[in-house]
């Protein structure tokens, strides 16, 4: 009778094993695929850029430091392939080299009525409300994963097979919020 009582806490103890690791698995996979969602619209920002650099440099050619800052934060931005933190730094000086452009449209009337240039403006602000959305929903899934890997008995599977806690993809939301130019 011991036996059979010691082999059904046993099965029972796999049992629980194996819906934790399950779990964590699902979990680390919705953490990578939001990720994927924020990499689509991050090379979608990216792809916007350049049309807008030349628009802008139609109207404004002799405001080349602005231009070149753009290009080079959009350049450093789109080659860095790190962790989600080291992603955010060159995510904030872009948007900061954007609200930097846009300041241009003020100081140039034509441009700022220039049909090219208004509709990658709100292309990009689209965008960027899509990206705030991946990022919401990226940190939720990092929050969930995180959550059951720091807490038991999950932490004890999580420790076992190597699952570690994720970053969070934190940008500096006020550098974005000028971005989207109202008129």
């Amino acid at each position: 009778m011991a036996g059979i009582i010691l082999l059904v806490v046993v099965a029972l103890l796999v049992v629980v094993v194996i819906a934790i690791y399950n779990r964590l698995v699902r979990l680390r996979q919705n953490v990578r695929e939001s990720w994927s969602a924020i990499d689509t619209e991050l090379r979608r920002r990216y792809d916007l850029i350049p049309n807008l650099v030349e628009t802008v440099k139609g109207y404004a050619s002799h405001e080349k430091e602005t231009l070149q800052r753009v290009i080079e934060a959009r350049n450093a931005a789109a080659s860095n392939n790190g962790t989600p933190a080291q992603q955010a730094v060159t995510e904030n000086q872009l948007s900061g080299a954007l609200r930097q452009l846009f300041a241009l449209s003020e100081a140039y009337p034509d441009l700022k009525a220039n049909q090219n240039f208004n509709q990658l403006q709100a292309q990009l602000e689209e965008t960027e409300n899509r990206l705030g959305q991946s990022r919401r929903f990226y940190n939720a899934n990092v929050r969930e994963l995180n959550t059951a890997t720091e807490t038991f008995p999950s932490v004890l599977i999580a420790n076992s097979f190597g699952f570690r806690p994720e970053a969070y993809f934190e940008t500096d939301d006020t550098a974005r919020a000028p971005v989207a130019v109202q008129f």
